[in-house]
């Protein structure tokens, strides 16, 4: 049976270890690591395929850290906006 994709202009809500490692824009041997070290998600099970809900590496990608930044984006955000109300 061959997997037909539709040609809808948003992604998936699960995906495959391919397409989830292309949606956040990592090899998938990076993934991958990134799955071990619980960088990312770990796949939902549905009967033997692995699938990887969009909205979980949504979150996950929102927690890495910045190059700039030591912590997430929405933490150094709340950071500073706590460090002008002090003022």
């Amino acid at each position: 049976m061959s997997r037909q994709r539709d040609n809808l202009p948003y992604p998936p809500r699960g995906m495959d270890r391919i397409d989830a490692a292309r949606y956040v824009g990592v090899g998938i041997s990076k993934f991958d690591e990134m799955v071990a070290d619980r960088r990312m998600p770990k796949p939902k099970t549905v009967d033997k395929r692995l699938i990887w809900d969009r909205v979980e590496l949504d979150m996950f990608f929102t927690d890495l850290p910045a190059r700039d930044e030591g912590g997430n984006r929405i933490d150094a955000i709340l950071a500073r906006a706590g460090n002008a109300s002090a003022r």
